[in-house]
């Protein structure tokens, strides 16, 4: 895919991901280095836990789940940066062996009234297990550039 500027995307569009599947030793190597915890790493506790068996990190889907996003190749060359992530929810576990994709529907765009050659999207990204069921989701807004002002 080629990198898609501003005015390329229209509110209410939906776009897909592939899926990615996480395995056990993905989960644990995430964990081990970012987010510890008993539930993500220690596999007994983890069985006698809540869960019943290792669990990713939610931050862990939220990085897989913004790279599948990315891997799309829409931000490729127009992204400028990512403002910021509101609203995060962790809706059900996810487990080594799921594989996610993404659903990603653009909720608002506005041109920037003091850069005329940028503006802001705003986006909901939210993350499906291979059953469809949400795992999580998120808003984000990023700043992106505009193709005329890419030379495009």
């Amino acid at each position: 895919m080629s990198s898609r500027y501003f005015e390329d995307w229209t509110e209410g569009e939906v776009v897909e991901t592939r899926g990615a599947t996480l395995t056990e030793s993905q989960i644990v190597d995430f964990a081990m280095l970012y987010d510890p915890q008993p539930m993500h790493i220690d596999k007994t506790f983890a069985e006698a836990g809540q869960f019943e068996g290792l669990i990713a990190s939610g931050f862990q889907t939220v990085a897989v789940s913004f790279r599948l996003f990315y891997d799309l190749g829409y931000l490729t060359h127009s992204n400028i940066i990512g403002v910021g992530l509101d609203e995060v929810r962790w809706t059900a576990p996810v487990r080594p062996g799921d594989t996610l994709r993404c659903r990603v529907e653009v909720l608002a765009l506005k041109e920037s009234r003091s850069k005329p050659d940028r503006g802001m999207m705003t986006f909901q990204l939210t993350a499906l297990n291979q059953q469809g069921t949400e795992v999580m989701n998120f808003r984000s807004t990023c700043m992106l550039k505009k193709r005329t002002a890419a030379g495009n």
